[in-house]
C-alpha cells in the first residue's frame, strides 16, 4: 500500500537508507537532505531527490527544523521521518510539522514532550501503577534534601539529568562526602548539553540488565509488543551489542513486563513505535525512560517477528489500523546485533574518523548490515562515529553467536580503526555464551584490558578470504578481522 507520495527522512548514513528502502518497497518517492560534508554520501545517492541543507555541523543542517520544513514543502513531501538521533525525540519539530501541516511519522509532540522529562515520565509511571526504581519525586531542589533522600534509599545513588539521554551527565556516588560534587557536575552538563539543568538522584543498581519493550500503537486505540530485547553490554551508558529475545526471560516475567510496557503505551496516550526500557535486578523490573521514537536496534526485532517496524510507522502515520493483534504475534529464532563504530576499544573508546581504504561486508544466511559506508568513503569527526549495525539470526541463541562469529571474521574495514575485534571478543566470552550479562559486563570482564592477548591467541583466529584486485593482480588477505585490526596497530 502506498501510504504518501513523497517523504523526506530528516537523517544521514544507515537510517536514512533503511528508512528509504521501505518507501522504495511501498512506492513511496523519498527526499534526502545533506550537510557539506555528506555531498556524497550514500543516502543522498540512494535517494529520489537531495536537497542542501546547510553547514556540516549539526546545528546549521540537521537540526535546522525551518529549513528542513521549507525544503519538504518545496519539495512536496507530505510526510517526514525523523529516524532516530537529531530532531527524532524534539517535540518542537514535531509541534512545527504540525503546524505546517507536514505529518510526522512519529508521536504526537505532546507525548514526546511529556515522556521527554524523566522525572514527569516516572511520576507518570507511578500513578499507573509501573514500577519505577525508588529516588527524588522531583529535580533536587537542595543539597540537604538530596542527602536525605540518598540516606533513605541507600548508596550508592545516580544522579541524572531530568531532560538528557545517552548516559549525558550521569553521575555514579559512592558516598554523602562526593554527592555534592556530583550533583553540580551532572547540573553543568545537563545545562550545556540540553539547556535545562534540572537533576534528580535514583537508586543505583549494582549488576542491572537492561531489557526493553518494542511497542506499537495506532490512532485507533490498538496497541502491541514485539516483545523484548536485551541491550546490556554497554560502554559509557551506550549500547554496544544487542539481542532478542533475552535470555533469562520466562513466560512469567515476559508477561508482567509486557503488561507494564502496555500501560505506558496507554498512559501517555502513545501512537507509532516506541520503545519502553526497564532495568532489570534480582527479580524485579523497573520503569527507566520511554524512546518516543525508532529504535537503532529495532532491526533485530524485525528478524524474529517478520514485522517491518518502519513499514509500520508509516502506516500509522497515514491513519492506519495495525494488521495484527498480540495473539497474531509470535518469536523465532534469536537475533543480536553488534553497533559496528569508528572508535578505538583499547584507547577509551577514541572515535578514529578518516578514509575507508578497504571494505568487504559479510554476508550469507541470516546476515544483514545497516550501513552508509563504502570502500573510499570519509568517515567525519562530527558525527556519531557509528558506522554500521551487523545483524545475525538464526534458530537458537547459541547458533546466531556462532553465525555472528562468522560474519565478524568476514568483516573487513581498514583505513580507521573500529569495535570489531571488541565484539569478536565479546561472542566468544564464556559468559556471554552462557548469558551472563549485566550493564557492567565490559568491566567486570576485564575484556578491554585484555583485547590485545586475546587477540593474539591462536586459538580464535578464523581463516577467511578477502579477495581484492589491485592493478590487475589478486590481493589475498587471509585473516580475520581481529587480524587486521592488530596489523593497523602496527602501522
Amino acid at each position: 500500500m502506498k501510504y504518501f507520495e513523497k517523504l523526506l527522512v530528516a537523517n544521514r548514513g544507515e537510517i536514512a537508507i533503511r528508512i528509504m528502502r521501505a518507501c522504495r518497497e511501498l512506492d513511496i518517492d523519498t527526499v534526502a537532505i545533506y550537510s557539506d560534508a555528506d555531498k556524497n554520501a550514500l543516502h543522498v545517492k540512494y535517494a529520489d531527490e537531495a536537497f542542501h541543507v546547510g553547514e556540516s555541523h549539526p546545528s546549521k543542517s540537521y537540526l535546522n527544523m525551518e529549513r528542513i520544513l521549507d525544503i519538504a514543502k518545496k519539495s512536496g513531501a507530505e510526510a517526514v521521518h525523523p529516524g532516530y538521533g537529531f530532531l527524532a525525540e524534539n517535540y518542537r519539530f514535531a509541534k512545527l510539522c504540525l503546524d505546517e501541516n507536514v505529518i510526522f511519522v512519529g508521536p504526537r509532540w505532546k507525548t514526546i514532550k511529556a515522556m521527554g522529562s524523566k522525572i514527569g515520565s516516572k511520576q507518570m509511571m507511578k500513578d499507573h501503577a509501573v514500577p519505577v526504581i525508588p529516588g527524588t519525586e522531583g529535580g533536587i531542589k537542595t543539597i540537604d534534601e538530596a542527602q536525605k533522600i540518598a540516606k533513605e534509599i541507600g548508596y550508592p545513588v545516580i544522579v541524572k539529568a531530568s531532560a538528557g539521554g545517552g548516559g549525558i551527565g550521569m553521575q555514579i556516588v559512592h558516598d554523602e562526602k562526593s554527592l555534592g560534587e556530583a550533583i553540580a557536575a551532572s547540573q553543568r552538563i545537563a545545562q550545556s548539553a540540553f539547556g535545562d539543568a534540572t537533576v534528580f538522584i535514583e537508586k543505583y543498581l549494582i549488576r542491572p540488565r537492561h531489557i526493553e519493550f518494542q511497542v506499537l500503537s495506532d490512532e485507533h486505540g490498538n496497541a502491541v509488543h514485539l516483545y523484548e530485547r536485551e541491550c546490556s553490554i554497554q560502554r559509557r551508558h551506550q549500547k554496544l551489542v544487542e539481542e532478542a529475545p533475552c535470555s533469562i526471560m520466562t513466560p512469567e516475567l515476559r508477561s508482567r513486563m509486557a503488561e507494564s510496557a502496555l500501560k505506558v503505551v496507554k498512559a501517555s496516550g502513545y501512537s507509532n513505535a516506541g520503545t519502553v526500557e526497564f532495568l532489570y535486578s534480582s527479580g524485579n523490573y523497573y520503569f527507566m525512560e520511554m524512546n518516543t521514537r525508532l529504535q537503532v536496534e529495532h532491526t533485530i526485532t524485525e528478524f524474529i517477528t517478520g514485522v517491518d517496524i518502519v513499514k509500520q510507522q508509516l502506516a500509522v502515520a497515514a491513519g492506519e489500523t495495525l494488521p495484527f493483534e498480540q495473539q497474531d504475534l509470535s518469536i523465532r529464532g534469536h537475533a543480536i546485533e553488534c553497533r559496528i563504530n569508528a572508535e578505538d576499544p583499547t584507547s577509551n573508546f577514541s572515535a578514529d574518523p578518516g578514509k575507508i581504504v578497504r571494505y568487504r561486508s559479510p554476508g550469507g544466511p541470516g546476515i544483514r548490515i545497516d550501513s552508509g559506508i563504502h570502500m573510499g568513503y570519509t568517515i567525519s569527526p562530527i558525527y556519531d562515529s557509528m558506522i554500521a549495525k551487523l545483524c545475525a539470526w538464526d534458530s537458537t541463541r547459541y547458533d546466531a553467536i556462532k553465525r555472528m562469529r562468522r560474519a565478524i571474521a568476514e568483516y573487513i574495514i581498514l583505513g580507521v580503526k573500529t569495535t570489531l575485534p571488541l565484539h569478536y571478543a565479546i561472542m566468544n566470552n564464556q559468559q556471554f555464551v552462557n548469558g551472563n550479562t549485566h550493564t557492567h559486563f565490559l568491566e567486570e570482564e576485564r575484556i578491554l584490558s585484555t583485547l590485545d592477548r586475546y587477540t593474539r591467541d591462536e586459538e580464535i583466529r578464523m581463516q577467511t578470504l578477502a579477495g581484492s584486485f589491485q592493478q590487475g593482480k589478486k590481493v589475498a588477505a587471509i585473516s580475520t578481522a581481529v587480524n587486521l585490526y592488530l596489523q593497523q596497530k602496527k602501522d
